[in-house]
């Protein structure tokens, strides 16, 4: 081995390259223990993953044993390098040798038989700088494997840990009203498939996460329904009072647009009607129905709050209808004011006494003043006289 590594190095240079060979293997080793007890490296060696993450863990399982294998090579190196320095008169030429040469031997006898198809065929020697780069090329492929499959359960498993969390809580509730739930069971099904996919295969699982959302989305809305359901049985005395007076209201405000529409057919003719409201009795005997449904929670939950929001809309379209219909003889009253205006312009222009404009005036009042009125008519006249009285103030 004697001038294998090139010009002979002294005593205080060895040393020194003996200490940074050193503090280069306790580096090494500390990445390999920190690999080792990397929590997804400790899941993968103890499974037996599937599908895309299966592949790709194979591949790293052969470069993880080549890695330890050239560790325990450049290992051996060291070692013997440390035995000759500790010797009384090292030889320094067969240190240098070991410390700059190809003196790692790498032997494929000292592989696994059921691992040697991953390493060369024949052995061969080489330099530690070849040994340090090559377990770096094995460890970066390595961690990348691991850190991978960490990424992708660490973006999955959250995702399915919640929706856990919400079925637990869905599950007491359904315990509490007592009721046998097949949509969470359904629920419970698809997430233990998911997890089985998720955890066996994170990698392949990457596309799932649409399913994974949809899950979550859910599992949130049947737990939302049993909420509700819980909320219902608790407070449907009260909730059902507060309904009953909703729809007196509803039934006033019925009330109230049939009053207008007739005040609408007396004062306008012809009027355009919006569909009169009528939904109070329908909606007193569906009030009367929820009665029936005793111990039904979920079924009274989404009637109950079904009927809250038609009770609501039925309120708001009976009152659109009155606002509409009252729009209309407001549209007629703002006529009756631009025409008493446009009159007091025209005294104001001193054509107090032009029997033309007289004659424009009295066609809209009496349209406007008589009862029914029609509007068409009235807006026609009213414009009439307006542009009568403007050509008369821009030629004077």
């Amino acid at each position: 081995m004697r001038g294998a590594g090139g010009p002979q190095m002294g005593l205080a240079e060895l040393d020194h390259a003996l200490r940074r060979r050193t503090e280069e293997r306790d580096r090494v080793a500390g990445d390999l223990l920190d690999l080792d007890d990397h929590p997804s490296h400790r899941l993968l060696t103890g499974m037996t993953p599937t599908g895309e993450t299966g592949r790709r863990w194979e591949q790293a399982q052969g470069r993880y044993v080549t890695l330890w294998w050239l560790f325990d090579a450049y290992r051996r190196v060291l070692d013997r390098a440390q035995e000759l320095r500790a010797a009384g008169r090292p030889d320094l030429a067969a240190l240098t040798a070991l410390l700059t040469g190809p003196s790692a031997e790498l032997k494929p006898d000292d592989v696994p038989v059921e691992k040697r198809s991953l390493l060369q065929a024949a052995g061969e020697r080489v330099t530690l700088d070849v040994l340090l780069a090559r377990m770096d090329e094995a460890y970066r492929e390595v961690a990348a494997a691991v850190a991978a499959v960490d990424a992708a359960w660490t973006d999955l498993l959250p995702v399915l840990d919640g929706a856990d969390a919400a079925r637990a809580a869905a599950r007491d509730l359904a315990r509490d009203l007592d009721v046998h739930d097949p949509d969470l069971e359904r629920l419970d099904a698809e997430a233990a498939r998911l997890r089985a996919a998720v955890t066996s295969d994170p990698l392949g699982s990457r596309e799932r996460r649409g399913e994974l959302d949809a899950l979550a989305a859910a599992v949130a809305a049947r737990r939302a329904a049993l909420d509700r359901a819980v909320l219902a049985r608790d407070d449907y005395a009260v909730r059902a009072r507060r309904l009953g007076e909703r729809i007196e209201q509803v039934a006033e405000a019925e009330r109230e647009a049939l009053r207008v529409r007739d005040v609408v057919l007396a004062k306008i003719a012809a009027p355009a009607l919006p569909a009169m409201p009528g939904q109070a009795p329908a909606l007193r005997d569906r009030l009367g129905a929820l009665g029936t449904l005793g111990g039904r929670w979920l079924e009274l939950a989404d009637r109950l709050s079904a009927m809250e929001r038609a009770a609501d809309d039925a309120v708001a379209q009976a009152r659109g209808v009155a606002e509409s219909l009252g729009g209309l003889i407001g549209r007629r009253d703002e006529l009756r004011g631009r025409l008493s205006a446009f009159q007091a312009k025209a005294f104001r222009l001193g054509h107090a006494e032009d029997m033309a404009l007289a004659d424009l005036y009295g066609k809209a009042r009496d349209l406007l003043w008589t009862a029914p009125c029609d509007l068409r008519r009235a807006t026609v006249a009213v414009a009439e006289y307006q542009r009568a009285i403007t050509r008369i103030g821009a030629a004077g």
